[in-house]
């Protein structure tokens, strides 16, 4: 799994930044990590260099195998607030969207209908 991060001018984009994004993102997706390729983090402040509530935004966009790109966007008060909200939105975001790509592939093949016959048959006997 890959992670890009990307800031805007307003907001320093060091190593500890880094660091901090990438260890949240693998720890909250750790059990998507074979589904998904890649993550873009872009981080902004919506007011510049003035000051304001919850102008932190914080976007994630996560590239999944055999799906759409999936994007989640948060706004707070800090970078960390921002991100940590960001990351709980993405990883119910590819939990719901993972959820119905297996279950398209188990009505695809019918999977269901025949384990729903079996159970029908056993009771009858």
């Amino acid at each position: 799994m890959q992670i890009n991060i990307q800031t805007d001018s307003t907001i320093a984009n060091n190593a500890g930044l880094n660091e901090h994004v990438q260890s949240v993102l693998e720890a909250a997706l750790s059990r998507f990590r074979d589904n998904i390729t890649r993550i873009e983090v872009h981080l902004s402040d919506s007011n510049g260099p003035k000051s304001g509530a919850d102008d932190i935004r914080c976007v994630m966009e996560a590239r999944v195998a055999g799906y759409q790109p999936i994007a989640v966007t948060e706004q707070n008060a800090s970078v960390h607030q921002s991100v940590s909200g960001a990351t709980d939105k993405l990883k119910r975001a590819i939990d719901s969207a993972l959820g119905r790509l297996q279950d398209s592939k188990r009505h695809a093949t019918g999977k269901h209908a025949v384990n729903e016959t079996a159970d029908v048959e056993e009771a009858a006997e």
